[in-house]
């Protein structure tokens, strides 16, 4: 059966507000930096997930943001999970001082892929880092190791070059 999810990054100040994952038990980010976000909830929109997400998981309120792009994640054997990304310029709200999932860290946008973060999600990182519009990424994973990756319909290469 296949996932809905939303994942979102929050920009200020130069930094993406970063959510350390290491609460949750069985938890296949674990260990890993992400952005915000979670499961769509039956009769949610894409927008309405990530607005929610965001709330529960830092007391933020999302004022101003845009989807980014659709990534479908692929495991070898498995089913797929369908991405709704996302990235947001105003928040309104305390940042909570705790979150039930892991640790809110600000970090400077440019260091977050070189945290612990998924093979793939250096893909996009870099892509909205770029300032690409709209994108369309399939992230194929064999365990924990990506296999293959496909931007807006042509393979790319799995982890970009630091001066591409």
């Amino acid at each position: 059966m296949s996932e809905i999810t939303t994942l979102c990054y929050i920009e200020q100040d130069g930094k993406y507000l970063m959510l350390h994952r290491t609460k949750k038990k069985a938890d296949i980010n674990a260990g890993k930096w992400i952005g915000l976000g979670g499961h769509m909830e039956e009769g949610e929109s894409p927008d309405d997930c990530v607005v929610r997400e965001v709330f529960e998981e830092s007391g933020l309120q999302l004022i101003s943001y845009k989807i980014r792009g659709i990534v479908t994640f692929c495991q070898t054997g498995g089913s797929a999970e369908y991405m709704f990304l996302y990235t947001a310029d105003g928040i309104s709200g305390e940042l909570a001082d705790t979150c039930v999932e892991g640790e809110l860290a600000w970090v400077e946008k440019e260091r977050v892929p070189m945290l612990p973060v998924w093979e793939g999600d250096r893909i996009f990182l870099k892509l909205l880092l770029d300032g690409e519009d709209f994108f369309s990424l399939k992230l194929c994973y064999r365990g924990d190791a990506l296999v293959q990756a496909i931007l807006n319909g042509k393979e790319t290469a799995l982890v970009p070059s630091s001066d591409a």
